[in-house]
């Protein structure tokens, strides 16, 4: 089946409709003439770089118009687009390129540093694409796919169950994990989408996430593409631009983080917004406070909570309108073919209503596991201990409860995980780079409530004897191994950290007494 051409698909049913209103370059782009320009890329990939099907291809780039051409001409090749997550530390991005091992590099002109710091580290890199400003005066110019054809390429056979997107999640110990989206799972959260969330060929939607999160790519792009709706394409968040975009385009939903919803409430022009024309709002990522909910519904505005991984989907419940103040922060239903229950964390017997437990999903929509990782595979995603010869589930992690009316809501994370301003971050991970530096005996990384970014990383740390540390010199020394987000906001140096019985920090201590 030649299941991965979207854009051709989408070309012949509607190929005057406007597909991108590209904010970047200042034009509107049709889904024919972004048919062709997608057809150019794909001869490019194939004809330049060699890329045939199961090859990975890195992408290291802010949003754009490119990168989305990128995608889905890697689509009808059967080629693996590995999104980088361009807030990693070098040594980061080495380990996850290594780990992918891409033909060639991809990446826009503001990454040029790191890709020239990764220069002969990548043994599988056979080539390095510049989308604009070349860091090296030999990479090849993306440009070049101008010389090529605008007609489609070569049919090449692919199944549901081939290999799309490798997203890489974040790690709580050692190398980050790639999900592995196949064409299946894609397509599958994509119908859940258009099915359940009610998107319309009429919807507007800003592309705002960063295309290496799996909200960049399946919140709403590809099921706008699915539906032939319209995606408009910004480099990234930029507060006061929302307001242009919902003035000037008739946006008619969007979702973001609670980070970027406190900004628009702080931001001088939210008292005269009109927001008229918003259909409704998803709140993701990280919890968000009942005010700034309010301050929505204030506006007219329907305001929810959903929730979602990279694992799966990420699209997994919706809250329908009538239940949003009923229910607020509840995250909803489960969309149309998805499954979910919930489980005692130690027994995985299926919990009461209203009990909280772990929550479990499955799905066409769940990804095909891990790249290259069987020992995570197997852990994640498998039969529960309470009927181990029934179906598998992907085992989230997250703990949830579920009412009587079967509405769920998501209540807090088993995994020892801080979400900031809607990134994860995984407190070993940190530690670990903290128990690099020579004058740290003992370290710990935990979570703080903060106004503005929901959580914040604070460090407590034990020095050995006869050293000195200040805060900022370990806050710079960890600048240097870690993505910025990462590092901690604020360090204690500290005694001796508290343990539990079991010989384990007690990180519930930790907060009381430094939080």
């Amino acid at each position: 089946m030649f299941i991965g051409d979207w854009l051709g698909r989408r070309e012949k049913l509607s190929p005057h409709k406007v597909a991108l209103i590209d904010t970047i370059g200042g034009r509107e782009i049709t889904y024919r003439a972004w048919f062709r320009q997608m057809n150019r890329t794909a001869h490019f990939l194939a004809a330049e770089l060699g890329v045939v099907k199961g090859d990975r291809v890195a992408v290291l780039a802010s949003n754009s118009v490119e990168y989305l051409d990128l995608w889905f001409a890697l689509g009808v090749l059967g080629g693996i687009m590995q999104n980088l997550n361009w807030r990693l530390a070098v040594p980061e991005m080495e380990r996850v390129l290594l780990d992918a091992e891409p033909v060639a590099l991809v990446y826009s002109g503001e990454f040029g540093e790191q890709v020239n710091a990764l220069r002969g580290r990548l043994p599988s890199v056979k080539h390095f694409v510049s989308l604009d400003a070349p860091a090296a005066a030999d990479d090849l110019a993306f440009s070049r796919r101008e010389a090529y054809p605008d007609t489609p390429t070569p049919s090449v056979e692919l199944a549901w169950d081939d290999p799309w997107v490798l997203c890489y999640t974040g790690g709580t110990t050692g190398l980050p994990k790639g999900a592995v989206l196949t064409h299946g799972s894609m397509a599958a959260n994509s119908i859940n989408t258009v099915m359940s969330w009610g998107v319309t060929p009429d919807d507007v939607v800003p592309l705002i996430s960063p295309l290496f999160h799996t909200g960049g790519l399946n919140v709403f792009t590809l099921p706008l593409v699915h539906v032939g709706g319209t995606t408009v394409v910004t480099k990234g968040w930029n507060t006061g631009q929302m307001f242009d975009l919902i003035a000037e385009h008739t946006i008619t939903l969007f979702f973001a983080v609670p980070t970027m919803f406190i900004m628009m409430q702080e931001h001088p022009r939210w008292a005269t917004a009109d927001f008229s024309g918003l259909k409704y709002v998803i709140n993701g990522g990280a919890p968000c406070p009942l005010p700034v909910f309010e301050k929505w519904w204030a506006k007219g505005v329907p305001f929810k909570t959903g929730y979602g991984l990279t694992e799966a989907g990420p699209n997994t419940f919706w809250l329908p309108e009538e239940e949003i103040r009923r229910k607020p922060g509840a995250v909803g239903y489960p969309l149309f073919h998805v499954d979910v229950t919930v489980v005692d964390p130690i027994t995985e017997q299926p919990c009461a209503a209203d009990q909280i437990g772990e929550l479990l999903i499955r799905g066409p929509h769940v990804c095909a596991g891990y790249w290259r990782n069987p020992g995570a595979t197997a852990a994640t995603f498998r039969p529960t201990i309470a009927d181990p010869s029934g179906p598998a589930w992907l085992h989230t992690g997250d703990l949830a409860c579920c009412d009587s009316d079967g509405c769920y809501r998501i209540v807090g994370r088993s995994k020892d995980m801080i979400i900031s301003g809607g990134e994860n971050i995984y407190p070993a991970e940190v530690e670990s780079a903290m128990h690099g530096h020579p004058a740290v005996v003992a370290a710990a990384f935990f979570g703080v409530p903060d106004a503005r970014w929901g959580e914040v990383g604070r460090a407590a740390v034990v020095l050995k004897p006869g050293t000195r540390l200040t805060g900022e010199d370990l806050l710079t020394y960890l600048r240097d191994r870690l993505a910025h987000y990462k590092v901690p906001k604020s360090v204690v140096f500290v005694d001796a950290l508290p343990i539990t019985a079991a010989g384990k920090v007690d990180k519930v201590e930790l907060v009381r007494m430094y939080g």
